[in-house]
């Protein structure tokens, strides 16, 4: 596998050939070439598998020579570099087929993983073509049949409850099982730090996810029949036993996994081994690990075994919610957080913690929250919306760390917007600028309320006691006030004018100009 490096600047040809690990990725040869020209005589001399080129260029863009590159028919992986997200770019290199497009200033690691894809997806394309007499086409669709056969059991609940309708399943798609076949399926639960791939490219990193579990469930006892994602975060092995099955095994492979996750992957990970089982009464088996990962708080790099969980029936008893009120009201936001770990640290080490323990937590801190803000005349229904919101909350039951999480977002935001709330002038200066800025709009008590999360009363209270002067009223002078502007400085015709300031009827804007200024609003344009 050889790989072009084209880019007129000599320092980023010099780094790429220095910083990527290249025999790490297979490759033989690197080539470099600095204009169009170049790359091309490269191409005719040599076998180029993959490209990495840069697309402006003083001699020729790097569009060009994957055009002329198509023309010629050579098959290359082609990623581009540029110092612009441009997407008349993007679209033209979709439409030339490149692989990837990568902005500068150049990420390696993440560069490493593109190239391990395209060299991925170079050595497919060279196994199609040596392989199609052989039945290349018939494999990959039989993969892709075995993968969506156990999709269908993990995701069918009761369809395949009896073993013929297992039994009819596999017939249908013609796979190589048997009812008597010894098989494992392992729950991995993966959780993202802030700032990795995970969190910035999902697709990057499942095919790094992918690449560190079939490198580590290499064994010949099992196979892996699948990997599949389930739901963001939640992917599933299965394991079908050669010999006698060996949790133990499974569990070592997952120790390693857990290792791995952390330092290459930057990423908390969580595996729940089933029992092993005849396929026959894999439903059961799937059935009680999927609802094992549903209810379990997850512990952050631990493998758990199906076969010895016990789901706690402990009841809730809930933190001391009087200490807690009194934190809010004393803005002390550090020490609420700092109660609400000990409690959730406190109910773990005893054992009296389950998801719906949790999730009755959870409740009683939104609960305390809302009405903190509601005290402060704060709408938090309003406040709290969002994909932030939203995915703190839809993860907070996963584990204590993600609850911890949570709370610190719901908290901290509380106190940050009753501080802000506390500042009349602060809220009164941002509602005048909006009604500067969108004097054409619909505004009411409600809709400007809204903007800062107040309740509509307190806000118009708070407006007349800071500025004299009662919220509709500024309105309408606001609005007065630009349509003068417009009839001093443009031709417009004044029931454009009363349309731009928010006003529809041409009367009623004429009947209040006139009370406003003295004059309507056709002998206010002559006089001026």
């Amino acid at each position: 596998m050889n790989v072009l490096l084209v880019d007129d600047d000599y320092f980023v040809v010099t780094a790429l050939e220095k910083k990527m690990n290249w025999q790490a990725l297979s490759i033989g040869k690197v080539y470099s070439a600095y204009n169009i020209a170049q790359a091309q005589e490269l191409l005719k001399q040599h076998p180029i598998h993959i490209l990495i080129c840069d697309i402006e260029m003083p001699q020729g863009s790097g569009l060009e020579l994957l055009a002329w590159i198509r023309e010629e028919q050579y098959n290359v992986q082609t990623i581009f570099l540029t110092n612009y997200a441009d997407f008349n770019y993007a679209q033209k290199a979709i439409e030339l087929q490149s692989f990837d497009y990568f902005l500068k200033p150049i990420e390696f690691d993440k560069l490493t993983l593109i190239v391990q894809k395209a060299v991925a997806k170079a050595n497919e394309e060279q196994d199609q073509a040596k392989a199609i007499q052989e039945g290349y086409y018939w494999k990959k669709n039989r993969k892709n049949v075995q993968e969506h056969f156990w999709r269908k059991l993990a995701t069918g609940k009761t369809a395949y409850a009896k073993p013929d309708a297992i039994g009819r399943l596999i017939g249908e798609q013609n796979l190589a099982y048997a009812l008597t076949d010894m098989i494992q399926p392992v729950l991995l639960h993966i959780f993202p730090y802030e700032g990795s791939l995970g969190k910035r490219d999902k697709d990057l990193f499942d095919f790094a996810l992918l690449n560190v579990l079939h490198e580590l469930f290499q064994d010949s006892r099992f196979s892996v029949e699948t990997v599949l994602e389930l739901q963001d975060c939640d992917w599933m092995a299965v394991l079908k036993w050669r010999e006698e099955p060996d949790t133990a095994a499974a569990e070592s492979i997952c120790a390693t996994f857990i290792q791995r996750a952390n330092q290459y992957l930057k990423c908390d990970a969580c595996c729940m081994i089933a029992a092993a089982g005849k396929l026959e009464d894999i439903h059961q088996t799937l059935k009680d690990l999927l609802g094992m990962n549903e209810k379990t708080i997850k512990y952050r790099n631990q493998t758990f075994l199906l076969e010895h969980y016990r789901q706690s029936d402990a009841s809730y008893s809930p933190p001391d919610l009087a200490l807690l009120e009194q934190l809010l009201e004393q803005n002390n936001p550090s020490a609420f957080l700092e109660e609400t770990s000990r409690y959730l640290h406190h109910i773990s080490r005893n054992q009296m913690l389950n998801a719906s323990v949790l999730s009755l937590f959870r409740l009683d801190m939104v609960q305390l929250v809302y009405a903190y803000l509601k005290s402060k005349e704060i709408m938090a229904h309003k406040m709290y919306t969002g994909r932030t919101n939203d995915q703190l909350f839809m993860q907070s039951l996963h584990s204590i760390e993600d609850m911890e999480s949570y709370l610190r977002y719901l908290v901290n935001t509380a106190t940050e917007y009753r501080n802000f709330a506390e500042q009349p002038n602060s809220v009164v200066e941002e509602i005048k600028h909006h009604i500067r800025t969108h004097c054409g709009d619909e505004l009411s008590r409600t809709s400007l309320a809204e903007i800062v999360f107040l309740n509509p009363d307190y806000l118009a209270r708070m407006f007349k006691k800071e500025t004299g002067i009662s919220l509709g009223n500024y309105i309408i002078q606001a609005r007065i006030k630009v349509a003068k502007h417009l009839l001093e400085t443009t031709q417009i015709s004044v029931n454009t004018i009363a349309s731009k300031v928010g006003y529809s009827n041409y009367s009623y804007f004429t009947k209040l100009f006139k009370q406003e200024v003295g004059c309507t609003p056709v002998e206010y344009r002559k006089q001026r």
